[in-house]
């Protein structure tokens, strides 16, 4: 009876880090998604309305910082949900000349570690993401991620910290992506 006992509670724990690496990874990419340009249809109406749905994934007390050489001038840090929010508010204005037409996060090298708690975790992942401006400016950004969530009180997981660091960027040629579609299919009816 006590090893039944042992191997449920070790089976039950086994199912809540699996069930909690699996939100993690649900909270990020749909971060991921929620950032590229096109959105993916997620019923975003407009800009402010996807920063609402970005804000719903950060706890109150989340920090947002972008780290290294480029990124420190660039993002800078952010804490609490507030700041956030005005980070994002400030990060489209910014870019309103040069609007970008396309940006997409690709992502890999995925690590997930649960806490023995089970209800905080951290995840690291490398990303790879190339822009393209009205302009016809091009880059290819990457990134290493070391963010940090927890399980809050309405059962949903959100990140605490959200931080990306700067591995590389370079300039891609103007017609890198020269057919690329004005819009999104996922967009259209």
């Amino acid at each position: 009876m006590v090893d039944l006992q042992r191997t449920l509670a070790q089976l039950t724990n086994r199912i809540v880090i699996l069930e909690a690496e699996n939100e993690v990874r649900r909270v990020q990419m749909r971060y991921m998604a929620l950032c590229d340009t096109p959105v993916p249809e997620y019923g975003v109406r407009n800009p402010e309305h996807r920063i609402d749905l970005i804000m719903e994934l950060f706890s109150d007390e989340a920090v947002w910082e972008g780290v290294g050489e480029y990124y420190n001038g660039q993002f800078g840090r952010a804490e609490g949900k507030k700041a956030v929010r005005q980070f994002f508010e400030g990060f489209h204005q910014n870019n309103k000349d040069r609007k970008i037409v396309l940006n997409c996060h690709y992502v890999t090298s995925e690590q997930i570690h649960v806490a023995a708690d089970g209800i905080t975790a951290t995840g690291q992942w490398v990303h790879i993401q190339p822009w393209l401006f009205s302009n016809g400016e091009a880059v290819l950004r990457s990134s290493r991620l070391f963010n940090a969530y927890k399980l809050c009180e309405d059962g949903k997981w959100r990140f605490t910290r959200n931080r990306t660091e700067n591995v590389f960027i370079a300039p891609l040629h103007s017609t890198w992506a020269s057919d690329y579609p004005s819009e999104s299919i996922l967009l259209k009816p």
